[in-house]
């Protein structure tokens, strides 16, 4: 069974910054290239930046390059987004998915984020 387990969210001032974690079981994690999608309230799943199996390959929505950065430890089967720059559009709730799957809906609880002006 797939299991993603996303943490590391919270509530921050425009301007904040985060950093969130997935845990990743249940797949051959060090093959598999990672996404981190977000759902805002009312609104469809939005992509925001995806990162290949070796981590040596990333890739950004506009709206957040140059503010987010992903990254992955494949030893310890985890993919992290540090989030700065936050702006109140950022408010979502965040999830990590593999990019095969990352039109799909989320499989893991996800990491509310919240930013107040």
């Amino acid at each position: 069974e797939v299991l993603l387990a996303e943490s590391g969210g919270g509530s921050v001032q425009s301007g904040g910054s985060l950093r969130l974690s997935c845990a990743a079981l249940g797949f051959d994690f060090n093959v598999t290239p990672m996404s981190w999608v977000r759902q805002a309230p009312g609104k469809g799943v939005e992509w925001v930046a995806g990162i290949n199996s070796a981590g040596g390959s990333t890739a950004y929505a506009h709206t957040v390059k140059g503010r987010f950065t992903i990254s992955r430890d494949n030893a310890q089967s985890t993919v992290y987004l540090q989030m700065t720059d936050l702006r109140p559009e950022d408010t979502a709730m965040y999830y990590c998915a593999r990019t095969a799957e990352a039109s799909k809906s989320p499989r893991g609880q996800g990491t509310q984020v919240t930013v107040s002006p």
